[in-house]
């Protein structure tokens, strides 16, 4: 049932007003919303290295983080407009994949230091597709890194791919691989099958 709600989205990249469900008529729907999305979740998650966690965004995990948005802060129809703003430019658009980076450390001390140490992070994370590198571009509403250095614990990233790249993302004696690789925190990560699937419905 997942999969087939997650090909029915696929090809939506945009959440439009209508697609806003009544508050009232999300709480009855919003525990089976959220049991529906977790496995599509965790096929587009890749853990890379000990800390870092990409979260592949979708029109699904978009449309369900504004209802979220939205059922907690009940903010009305005022809030609306403000949520599709922000969570629509990370819907994939077809020629690309939209990730959502997380530095997941749960010790404060630990977290503080090695967040102080991978200022720039943002900018060097990669994919490589048999030798051919497809380079994040990090949103840039705000700035991640610091002028100390230290970065942001979350970072958000579009990797735009050319068709030739699409076809060789889609092709499976391909590798992919998610790497990143900044001087002091260089780590990759070969993506499992279901995970490309699940990526590569993205795609136009």
């Amino acid at each position: 049932m997942a999969e087939n709600q997650a090909a029915r989205t696929a090809a939506k990249r945009e959440i439009a007003r209508a697609d806003i469900m009544a508050m009232a008529d999300y709480a009855l729907v919003r525990k089976e919303r959220r049991a529906a999305l977790l496995p599509e979740k965790g096929r587009r998650r890749v853990s890379v290295g000990p800390y870092a966690t990409f979260h592949f965004e979708s029109y699904a995990t978009m449309w369900f983080q504004v209802h979220e948005m939205l059922y907690i802060e009940r903010g009305g129809e005022a809030q609306i407009a403000d949520e599709l703003e922000a969570y629509n430019p990370l819907i994939p658009k077809g020629d690309e994949l939209v990730a959502t980076l997380m530095f997941e450390i749960e010790d404060a001390g630990l977290r503080a230091r090695e967040l102080a140490r991978l200022g720039g992070v943002e900018t060097k994370v990669h994919f490589d597709l048999a030798g051919e590198r497809v380079r994040a571009v990090p949103e840039t509403d705000v700035e991640r890194t610091k002028a100390d250095g230290k970065t942001s614990s979350v970072h958000f990233l579009h990797f735009p791919f050319t068709p030739a790249q699409i076809a060789r993302f889609r092709t499976p004696d391909v590798p992919v691989i998610l790497g990143i690789s900044h001087p002091d925190y260089g780590h990759m990560a070969i993506l499992a099958p279901e995970t490309r699937a699940a990526l590569a419905a993205d795609f136009a």
